[in-house]
């Protein structure tokens, strides 16, 4: 079985992702720096697949996967302390 997002919501600080086997996931926005800094309009406009979200407008994509598994913004660079 897949499990797959069916709803996505947001409050100031947390996107909100319903998914097909009943749980919610509650994810930090600073984990998605590009959903940190959108508007709410530029937020609403997800794209739901049976893998993952999808912002056009803001070049993110986010899987379920990676939701499930912990992972924020895999783009970033990382800084390591000398």
């Amino acid at each position: 079985m897949t499990i797959s997002a069916i709803s996505v919501r947001f409050d100031e600080h947390t996107m909100w992702v319903e998914l097909s086997d009943g749980r919610t996931l509650g994810i930090p926005l600073a984990w998605f720096p590009r959903l940190l800094h959108a508007t709410p309009d530029e937020r609403e406009q997800v794209e739901l697949s049976r893998v993952g979200l999808h912002w056009e407008a803001l070049d993110e994509d986010i899987s379920v996967a990676g939701l499930l598994a912990g992972r924020g913004d895999v783009t970033r660079s990382t800084e390591h302390a000398a």
